[in-house]
């Protein structure tokens, strides 16, 4: 392959064989392509597009770089969720035991933070011993045994999509809607899915800026993925203020099991609901009560147990207030109430402080970030939110940039709303 040409022909606005897509993929996972070159075609694409042969080529492409899952027959059908990536966003943390024990199968394929978004993964290995790194056997057993795996891409599983995501991150390459869809759809399809549930977010954090770019990505991805099977619903969801009150790899999970044990955050439960109420057979009275039973938690349990996690040690984690150096409270002197909490800015703090990554080696600390972050229309009369940090000069960094993060007003503003809009 001249791949070379190949970039040069993307970049002119060309349009590109499914063959020659299948071709790339397969020279790249093979090591063929290097980092450098395959990073100028990303580019290409992010600003010249695909079409939607090509997009559906690059999917399929990726996906048959690994194993795609062959369940045993059985009633529970086989579900999942995705999100395009926010601020606090913790949905799969309590929705994937939740949907177990509303009787689906939930073989949850995730992925590690992108930009000033958290990872599904990142968080998960913030929890002592837990593994992410499950072979499609293990995960196909772990689901028929509790219900639930969560687990990350590996060799078998979409590989291709593995070294894209993470290239993509340092490249400036994320916002592309062909390169977000195949990312996303390759990991899905490889898990055998029979409904997906798509949380598409917009907004200031979001990779989507507008609701109408969210809304684009979302017809995309609904449309491929009804051509190859699997029942697909989205939800359009405003990114501009941070879900829940935790933004940070560990304290969103400390903030999940609140959740689980029924002292989480409004939003978070609206979002949860919601997504549990597009799969098909279930609605949101019956996902609300499983979740106020009890049993969600003790099948997030479960699942840790499952994946090798020290329960002790992780219940000594959750008692501590915090785990990081430095713990500080933020404040601002205006009081009134709170009209804007920018997910954007939280988002480069939380990074910043360590939480996400700058470059792809870059190491993750999972203890920092913020939480107690005040809502919108909230009264303001103390703090905003605490930052845990690794030093005392990282808090002073946070403490300066918060600064431009809250505004407060005299009055509340309008009524928020979460989710704009659900397409099927």
């Amino acid at each position: 392959m001249n791949f070379l040409s190949l970039i040069e022909h993307k970049r002119d606005g060309g349009e590109l064989s499914s063959e020659v897509i299948d071709e790339l993929i397969k020279a790249y996972s093979s090591d063929s392509i290097p980092d450098y070159q395959m990073a100028a075609f990303l580019m290409a694409v992010n600003i010249r597009g695909m079409s939607t042969d090509e997009t559906r080529a690059l999917t399929l492409a990726m996906r048959d770089s690994g194993s795609v899952f062959q369940f045993p027959e059985d009633e529970r059908p086989i579900v999942d969720k995705h999100s395009t990536g926010g601020v606090g966003d913790k949905v799969s943390l309590v929705l994937a035991p939740l949907l177990a024990c509303l009787g689906y199968r939930v073989p949850m394929i995730s992925g590690r933070g992108l930009g000033i978004t958290g990872g599904t993964l990142d968080k998960l290995e913030s929890i002592p011993g837990f593994s992410t790194q499950l072979s499609v056997d293990q995960i196909i057993a772990q689901v028929q045994s509790i219900g639930v795996a969560m687990g990350g891409q590996t060799a078998e599983i979409a590989p291709a999509d593995q070294r894209l995501y993470a290239l993509r991150d340092v490249t400036g390459t994320v916002p592309s809607i062909p390169l977000i869809t195949a990312s996303i759809l390759s990991k899905k399809l490889a898990e055998g899915l029979d409904a997906l549930v798509m949380d598409v977010k917009y907004g200031g954090a979001a990779f989507m800026r507008e609701r109408d770019e969210a809304r684009a990505l979302a017809k995309t991805i609904l449309v491929l993925a009804a051509e190859c099977g699997v029942e697909c619903s989205a939800l359009l969801t405003d990114m501009n203020t941070p879900l829940g009150r935790a933004a940070g790899n560990w304290l969103e999970v400390k903030e999940s099991v609140m959740f689980l044990e029924g002292n989480g955050p409004v939003d978070l439960e609206e979002l949860v609901i919601s997504c549990a109420d597009q799969l098909p057979g279930c609605n949101a009275e019956r996902a609300s009560a499983e979740l106020e039973s009890g049993r969600p938690r003790e099948k997030f349990t479960e699942l840790l147990s499952a994946q090798g996690a020290d329960l002790v040690a992780f219940e000594t984690k959750l008692k501590l207030d915090s785990t990081a150096p430095v713990v500080r409270e933020f404040s601002k002197r205006e009081r009134g109430y709170l009209a804007r909490c920018d997910a954007r800015v939280i988002g480069e703090v939380v990074r910043d402080l360590g939480g996400g990554r700058q470059t792809k080696e870059s190491k993750i600390h999972p203890d920092v970030g913020l939480d107690r972050i005040l809502k919108p229309n909230e009264p303001v009369n103390g703090p905003l939110c605490r930052i845990h940090a690794r030093s005392e000069e990282d808090a002073d960094i946070a403490e300066e940039r918060l600064m431009s993060a809250f505004e407060i007003l005299d009055e509340k503003v309008g009524q928020f709303e979460l989710i704009s809009e659900i397409m099927r």
